[in-house]
């Protein structure tokens, strides 16, 4: 590596400085210089920027890094093009580091200016062309954050909405259960008091005592039939209701079949209360003391769903959490898929294929919730409203595997390169920002170390996150 004094009538050749005047040439070559490099590395990404480089001769690549990958970006011979600290000019109001690096890919001369002096030029030879650059620098990044921060509203109230509507339904059916229980449990007082009072000794009333817990046992095991066969089992517990002069048959025999009763066990019934008459108030006792059961069954469902809900709630959002913790993957797929249930719908069949033997990994929790609601979400408009979305986990090296794949019509390879771009989507004017994938690919690659990318072909479309599984050295 060597150092030249510069020619100001050379660097006239460059398309940079083609239309500078004598004077201004001559300061450039006053206060820069050539130097002259063996192919290898000038600069690299996150080093503080000192330097603006321009290629007078020679051949160059631009890099980045995604994840453990050095990416190239750009590589040319085209004299004139330039790299480095050309954001000199912004000043302290943003890092002053290298956003890439640059590699001399053959024996290479360099124009080379100090960012200080290039941010001196800048100002005195071009101050209304810096104020329009340092204009559309801010803006564009004030209306990124802005526009990033309404995608995240706009999915909070879509998983709101869904959310209090799947709260809804357990409890509005937790609130007609419990109005049911009510009358059941009046019922059941009513013909317990007509029970006693009817012409049962100790014996017979304690035997129907014993039918009322064998009906509960029922209950609790019996499993669920098929249409066909409830039907001819409720055809058959009727028949015998109405043999014995037992009003309101059909209404009594589904509870009857529910919980795995037939003709055989009202046989039982029928031979503990013998020939006094009150066949009917014992079977309806009996019947009521299973319809007890089952609607506490009912509640105790719905009031756990509503439990789950509110779990997944707290999972997703990550309330009273460490911002970074260790955690299982899969608990926070499951609290994104149970939030987006409403939005992802009855049409498209979800399918977990998890690893489970994956260790906790260290992550941004609530961050990631939000990289698997875009991912999804885009999944499920994709398909719209009929497929098969698949979430899988697997190891992968050093690295834990997520994959979000849909059966939709895929993405067109000339877009391809372009999907993590910002602002750019594909769905219809006022229906998307274009950050989604944007902000997706920011929290795993710059704040996780991770990487984002995407595999498809028609019907089949896998976006794929891997993450480290060991929490990256200080």
């Amino acid at each position: 590596m060597s150092t030249q004094p510069c020619d100001a009538d050379e660097l006239r050749t460059l398309f940079l400085f083609e239309k500078l005047t004598d004077e201004q040439l001559d300061r450039l070559c006053r206060e820069g210089y050539v130097k002259t490099v063996e192919p290898g590395v000038l600069f690299a990404e996150g080093e503080e920027a000192t330097c603006f480089y321009v290629l007078i001769e020679g051949g160059v690549a631009l890099s980045r890094k995604v994840g453990d990958d050095e990416i190239e970006i750009q590589r040319t011979t085209q004299r004139g093009v330039y790299a480095g600290a050309w954001q000199a000019y912004l000043g302290d109001r943003v890092p002053q580091t290298y956003n890439n690096t640059l590699t001399a890919t053959e024996p290479s001369r360099f124009y080379v200016l100090d960012a200080e002096k290039l941010a001196t030029v800048m100002r005195e030879w071009f101050p209304m062309a810096v104020h329009m650059l340092e204009g559309l620098f801010f803006g564009f990044h004030n209306t990124q954050q802005a526009i990033g921060q309404r995608e995240r509203l706009l999915a909070l109230g879509s998983l709101s909405a869904g959310l209090t509507h799947e709260l809804n339904n357990p409890a509005a059916a937790a609130v007609r259960a419990t109005g049911a229980l009510r009358e059941r449990v009046t019922a059941m007082r009513h013909k317990l008091r007509l029970i006693a009072a009817g012409p049962f000794d100790r014996a017979t009333l304690e035997s129907l005592i014993l039918l009322q817990e064998d009906a509960v046992e029922h209950a609790a095991k019996a499993t669920a039939l098929s249409p066909i066969e409830a039907g001819d089992r409720e055809d058959a517990v009727s028949d015998w209701l109405d043999d014995h002069d037992i009003g309101g048959g059909w209404e009594m025999a589904s509870t009857f079949v529910a919980a795995g009763l037939g003709p055989d066990w009202l046989e039982k019934v029928a031979a503990t209360v013998g020939e006094s008459g009150h066949l009917e108030g014992a079977v309806r006792w009996l019947y009521y003391t299973i319809e007890t059961e089952q609607l506490m069954s009912e509640i105790e469902d719905s009031t756990t769903r509503v439990s789950s809900l509110v779990g997944a709630a707290k999972q997703y959002s990550q309330l009273d959490r460490a911002p970074n913790r260790t955690v299982d993957v899969h608990e926070l797929l499951d609290s994104t898929l149970t939030m987006l249930a409403r939005k992802i719908g009855d049409g498209i069949t979800v399918v977990k294929d998890y690893d489970r033997s994956l260790p906790p990994i260290p992550v941004y929790a609530a961050e990631l919730n939000q990289v698997w609601t875009n991912l999804i979400d885009n999944a499920v408009s994709a398909m719209a409203g009929s497929g098969t979305l698949t979430v899988r986990t697997a190891a992968d090296g050093d690295r834990l595997l997520v994959e979000i794949g849909d059966t939709g019509p895929g993405v067109p390879p000339e877009i391809r390169g372009r999907i993590f771009d910002p602002f750019f989507t594909t769905k219809p004017f006022g229906e998307g920002t274009g950050l989604g994938l944007d902000i997706s690919w920011r929290i795993v690659v710059k704040k996780h170390h991770g990487d984002l990318r995407v595999e498809s072909v028609p019907g089949d479309t896998r976006f794929q996150v891997r993450l480290p599984l060991r929490p990256e050295p200080a």
